[in-house]
């Protein structure tokens, strides 16, 4: 069974829900990947959560693990690589993100801004990070084409959320 985005990050917030509010819920679902600030927009809207209470909650959500993984993740990974049961995962998770990394090999900072801006599945800021790190980009130009990126996705992501979705579920 394949599980889209919309119905990860609803189970999510249907279970996180049990014990936490809307907005810690929001928040959660912002840091985690695959879902981050789509998922938590999406929740919240879903949850009657005001946007302009929504957007800031996403936006720190989905800022925090950035500086994690642009200095981390290349020794996590090369650690793990040494465990034999991480490393097929381990090797796994660096090919399918250099896989999508041409974009910005070529445009570097302005790659890395439409990769994380532009909501598409596998793209944001944990891949983008991800990547970024992995080809050794400055970390300051990193961080600022993510920060760009995000703003560009909370834009996209506001209008269909609170916009396009508000108006199919009046």
């Amino acid at each position: 069974m394949v599980l889209s985005m919309d119905s990860l990050a609803i189970w999510f917030a249907n279970t996180l829900g049990q014990f936490v509010s809307r907005e810690v819920v929001i928040f959660i679902i912002s840091m985690i990947p695959i879902l981050e600030l789509r998922g938590g927009l999406l929740v919240a809207s879903l949850l009657n959560v005001s946007i302009t209470t929504a957007i800031p909650i996403c936006i720190v959500g989905n800022i925090i693990p950035i500086p994690f993984i642009l200095l981390f993740i290349k020794q996590i990974f090369k650690w793990l690589k040494k465990i034999k049961f991480f490393r097929g995962l381990i090797e796994r998770l660096e090919a399918r993100a250099m896989g999508k990394s041409e974009t910005i090999k070529k445009y570097e900072f302005w790659g890395l801004v439409l990769f994380v801006g532009i909501p598409l599945p596998g793209t944001g800021a944990w891949t983008g990070s991800l990547i970024a790190a992995l080809l050794d980009v400055d970390f300051k130009k990193a961080v600022l084409a993510e920060l760009l990126g995000i703003i560009i996705a909370t834009v996209i992501m506001s209008i269909v959320s609170y916009g396009l979705l508000g108006a199919l579920i009046s």
